[in-house]
């Protein structure tokens, strides 16, 4: 019999909780579009339909390893997130708000 997650985690050390939390939230944070999208626990065909596209354009779009901006903020929208872009240079780190929609509808 399948045990719940949320079960088994109520039976763990909270140190352990914390350990397991945090590798999970690195393990996400190397994830490709496909693999953040399954899970979010979204089909191709769902996020197509979110993004007023067809399922394979979606396919093409979870493959390629280069596309615009405005396109991975759509997806990462879709998915029920936000992007940001952030520039990690030697002095410091610089949130990049070129981007941003609010940015170019204050503009």
């Amino acid at each position: 019999m399948a045990r719940n997650f949320r079960e088994l985690e109520a039976k763990m050390e909270p140190s352990r909780v914390v350990r397991a939390k945090t590798r999970a939230k690195e393990m996400m944070a190397e994830m490709l579009l496909a693999e953040i999208r399954k899970e979010v626990g979204l089909t191709q065909e769902d996020m197509a339909v979110s993004l007023g596209i067809k399922q394979p354009s979606l396919s093409k779009l979870e493959s390629r390893n280069d596309m615009q901006i405005s396109t991975l903020r759509r997806i990462i929208e879709a998915l029920g997130g936000k992007l940001e872009l952030i520039a990690h240079l030697p002095e410091s780190d610089i949130h990049l708000t070129q981007f941003d929609d609010r940015a170019q509808q204050s503009a």
